[in-house]
């Protein structure tokens, strides 16, 4: 895949799409990426590239000549798909992330200061992307995210192949929680689950989890999340126990203990070890 990404401060999405996960994927060549200043393709000596609006708006308002010399001397005879980063635009969504990730080119537009001249955005723009209701100075943060969800899609990303599909908004619910060394922290221990080395057990605790955080915290992502007939009952389940007691532990049952019985993986305590619930 070939993204490139036209923008007044190309500098911004280098230093930030060089590093880390998303810069080794680019070194290693799962994608290719190429960041360019509009300015370059402005003409006159001071290289001008914004004006005023003619809505007698205050602000500088980008020109379309810079901006549409940019993208034929970047597309050629290519026709990349045109992404103007915006507020205007549909609410970046991890399935956006994946739908865009399919495509073989990429041409992403950062807007400044007022925003684009209309003329051009009509002229070559596909698709407009918002990160959400809300404004910023630039679209070089956004477009930085956008590269970011779609480069985790994209096989070699991800160092585990169950990377990708065990985080948050993949299969449409929110990720399960996650614990490291060491085992008890501060008087609080991990989910005894997750220290068996039952995979069955961890794989099912995992799920469950998803499905009671996602509840908890994003209800509606339920409506539309890939539910089969067990996600469906231990759903119920979780339903009955928050919407009951306002959260899903007892107090003093940090370790998981009350989740292990309810979803039958046992914890290894007997009954009378269990502190009953107050209220």
């Amino acid at each position: 895949m070939r993204i490139d990404i036209a923008t007044l401060f190309p500098e911004l999405c280098e230093s930030w799409l060089s590093a880390s996960i998303i810069g080794r994927a680019r070194q290693a060549g799962v994608f290719e990426l190429y960041c360019h200043q509009i300015r370059d393709y402005a003409e006159g000596r001071h290289k001008r590239v914004d004006d005023t609006p003619f809505s007698q708006r205050q602000g500088m308002l980008m020109m379309a000549e810079p901006i549409w010399q940019c993208y034929k001397a970047v597309a050629g005879d290519r026709s990349p798909y045109v992404v103007y980063m915006s507020p205007q635009g549909k609410t970046l969504t991890q399935q956006k992330c994946r739908e865009l990730a399919q495509r073989k080119e990429l041409f992403i537009l950062c807007g400044h200061y007022e925003g684009v001249d209309q003329r051009v955005l009509d002229l070559i723009v596909d698709e407009e992307i918002s990160l959400g209701d809300f404004v910023l100075t630039g679209g070089e943060l956004p477009a930085v995210v956008l590269v970011d969800g779609i480069a985790r899609m994209l096989d070699g990303t991800l160092g585990h192949e169950e990377s990708g599909s065990d985080e948050s908004h993949y299969d449409g619910l929110l990720e399960y929680p996650q614990y490291t060394r060491p085992e008890v922290w501060r008087g609080i221990g991990v989910p005894e689950v997750l220290l068996s080395g039952h995979r069955e057990n961890i794989l099912k605790w995992r799920r469950y989890k998803k499905l009671e955080t996602t509840y908890r915290k994003r209800p509606e992502l339920l409506e539309s999340a890939e539910l089969d007939l067990s996600d469906r009952a231990c759903l119920s389940e979780i339903k009955a126990v928050v919407d009951t007691h306002e959260r899903l532990f007892p107090p003093g049952d940090a370790d998981g203990s009350f989740l292990s019985r309810l979803i039958g993986l046992g914890d290894g305590m007997n009954d009378e070890e269990v502190q009953p619930e107050n209220g």
